[in-house]
């Protein structure tokens, strides 16, 4: 039997759009193909299990197939506040050979976590290093659309 409203634990189906308050789009679910139409791959998460941002994540819970709804998630519900000790200073030494400011390399926490990490300044000695998600620090817009509930 197909579940009418989406409740913590379901398995959704969510196409969605992600944009900054100036319009900008940093993430979407559709993509044009190579024959130039629009493609979705919708974004699959257990709802109300953290799979996804806190804003993101309960905006999704009481919405049905097919309903669409725009939500603006503040930073504090989406990846916080930029924290000044994610910032860091590293010798270019240990640093991969050819780095340039505003590169992403990817690091390996113990656990085997990837995390990003942008190249905000490099001189010959230092690289400055932000581990800070992307995303942090600003408030994110998203359009939704419920497109499965399992």
């Amino acid at each position: 039997m197909a579940k009418d409203k989406i409740e913590s634990g379901d398995k959704v189906k969510v196409e969605y759009t992600g944009s900054f308050d100036d319009g900008e789009v940093f993430d979407t679910s559709t993509h044009k193909g190579e024959d130039g139409k629009e493609h979705s791959h919708p974004l699959e998460f257990e709802a109300g299990k953290g799979m996804v941002i806190k804003g993101f994540d309960n905006a999704v819970i009481g919405m049905k197939v097919g309903e669409e709804k725009t939500i603006k998630i503040k930073k504090e519900e989406a990846y916080g506040e930029i924290r000044k000790e994610l910032v860091q200073k590293v010798p270019v030494s240990q640093m991969p050979e050819g780095v340039k400011k505003g590169m992403i390399l990817g690091l390996t926490t113990p656990d085997g976590q990837q995390i990003p990490a942008r190249i905000t300044e490099i001189d010959k000695e230092v690289a400055t290093v932000d581990l800070n998600h992307p995303l942090a620090g600003r408030d994110l817009n998203f359009k939704i659309k419920i497109v499965g509930i399992e």
